[in-house]
């Protein structure tokens, strides 16, 4: 809810505001992207179906193509609050990963957000360059999980100087989102995240028998 920190206190109204204009640029990008295509609309246009200078815009986002990705970088900044308060119980890593998952799109079920995460992955589907932009992200974001993941969980199992198995376990989580992402987008039923948060449960319980699938000969 804008206006509100996830702990219910109200936010100062110079934070409210920016978060409104913030709010408004994403939903005019997403619209105008998805009548026009990404390479159709120019900053110009953005800003004055906002009625905010260039300036603002880029004080609030680092350009279109983020603006475009908005709904699925607040996913993943929710998912890093959440992360660093998990308390894990000695389970495997990817289960603890899946449970803070869910729990994140718990968080972002209001304010239209399951629309606006519809709309941008639809448009970054279409527009490679900002699928590229969208993959450079998760790339990072898959980094600073396993950071977190290393300062706050005792993980060893035996050497592993370089992380691997914790950024496999990552990259299993983001796979298996990424199929249930477009499970979700494709099926017109589905308009809630509880529908996406379905499609992810289904998606990881998958995973451990992919990992043992047999491929014999016909």
């Amino acid at each position: 809810m804008i206006g509100a920190h996830p702990s219910g206190v109200q936010l100062p109204l110079r934070v409210r505001k920016k978060l409104r204009t913030r709010q408004a640029l994403v939903d005019a990008a997403l619209e105008l992207f998805t009548e026009r295509g990404f390479d159709s609309v120019t900053l110009d246009t953005l800003c004055d179906a906002v009625d905010v200078s260039k300036r603002t815009l880029f004080r609030t986002f680092s350009s279109e193509k983020d603006v475009a990705l908005a709904p699925v970088h607040d996913l993943w900044a929710v998912f890093m609050e959440e992360l660093e308060t998990a308390e894990p119980t000695g389970g495997p890593a990817f289960e603890l990963l899946e449970g803070v998952l869910l729990a994140t799109l718990g968080r972002m079920g209001a304010d239209g957000w399951a629309e606006r995460l519809r709309l941008s992955r639809r448009l970054s589907a279409r527009t490679p360059s900002t699928e590229a932009h969208h993959l450079a992200f998760c790339d990072r974001t898959g980094a600073a999980i396993v950071t977190v993941m290393q300062r706050g969980f005792d993980m060893t199992m035996q050497p592993d100087p370089y992380g691997l198995r914790p950024r496999l376990a990552v990259d299993l989580l983001a796979a298996a989102f990424r199929r249930a992402l477009e499970r979700w987008v494709a099926d017109p039923s589905e308009t809630g995240h509880e529908g996406l948060a379905d499609a992810l449960r289904d998606a990881c319980a998958a995973v451990p028998e992919s990992l043992v699938l047999p491929a014999r000969p016909h």
